[in-house]
């Protein structure tokens, strides 16, 4: 099993969910699509999905929900299936 690393191409704020009252997008060991989003980063109050990347399962964020986070900054692992 491959591991994937999905990482930001933005510099912002990482938010786990779309509202600070909704659920997350997705939970870890979820299993998730390429297209799936899994948070939206923030820059001057514009939002930008940030998605999955690949098909697999949702290993594990290495940012916690409000963190900043910079370009190149790797988000979150998935376990490819």
């Amino acid at each position: 099993m491959a591991e994937h690393s999905v990482i930001t191409p933005l510099p912002g704020t990482f938010y786990r969910k779309a509202t600070p009252d909704a659920p997350v997008y997705v939970e870890e060991g979820a299993q998730v699509s390429a297209d799936t989003v899994i948070g939206l980063i923030e820059v001057m109050k514009q939002f930008s999905e940030l998605t999955a990347g690949v098909d697999g399962r949702l290993g594990a964020f290495l940012v916690e929900d409000g963190d900043p986070v910079e370009p190149g900054q790797v988000i979150a692992t998935l376990d490819n299936l």
